[in-house]
């Protein structure tokens, strides 16, 4: 997958969350993100935001996420002795639940798989050609 490819699965991915029906709204993926933000002061009416706590796994995953949440004028924050992979955020449950974590998790998959790919292609092509995981063995005796 090159960036080009990456960038229009990306787009076609906040199409489909921004509630899009056709398929040439889905192709027109501009129109996207206002979508979204309509939504979300919608559902803001209904669902007062409150206070969530995410915790990632990586770097790359809180990148992602904290992007996702600044698109959609909502502030991430961590409070004093957080972890750095620890994101706040003030938003509604129903937005969490129908449209931000579920774009969130499909986006980071799509960005994981190519982050895999690009290293194993660096590896094997300047370190060393067999880029697998190491075998496992069985202990003979504890220490």
């Amino acid at each position: 997958m090159n960036e080009t490819r990456l960038a229009e699965k990306l787009k076609l991915i906040e199409a489909l969350y921004s509630g899009a029906t056709t398929e040439g709204e889905k192709e027109a993926a501009g129109n996207a993100l206002e979508r979204i933000k309509n939504r979300l002061k919608e559902i803001h009416k209904q669902d007062p935001p409150i206070e969530y706590k995410f915790t990632l796994t990586n770097m790359w995953s809180k990148k992602l996420f904290v992007a996702l949440l600044r698109r959609y004028d909502i502030k991430p924050f961590r409070y004093y002795r957080q972890r750095y992979t620890t994101v706040m955020a003030n938003v509604s449950k129903t937005f969490v639940d129908e449209t931000l974590w579920p774009e969130f998790v499909e986006l980071d998959t799509v960005l994981q798989s190519y982050l895999e790919e690009i290293t194993n292609k660096i590896i094997s092509q300047n370190i060393h050609g067999d880029s697998s995981d190491a075998e496992v063995v069985k202990q003979l005796h504890a220490n």
